[in-house]
């Protein structure tokens, strides 16, 4: 039984922590373009650098 008093606040409080953690980064816009970053890795563009030179 006193287990249950250590383990439910524990537990009560890591799932608020990560409720809270979600709302937060939806509210950021962690979540509102889940598309380009995935196509990002495939696109084959010169670095910033090159293209200051060339111009």
């Amino acid at each position: 039984m006193s287990v249950l008093m250590v383990a439910l606040p524990v537990a009560l409080a890591l799932g608020a922590s990560a409720m809270i953690a979600c709302v937060w980064s939806i509210r950021r816009g962690q979540f509102d373009d889940l598309q380009s970053p995935s196509v990002r890795l495939l696109v084959d563009e010169k670095p910033v650098d090159a293209q200051k030179k060339e111009t």
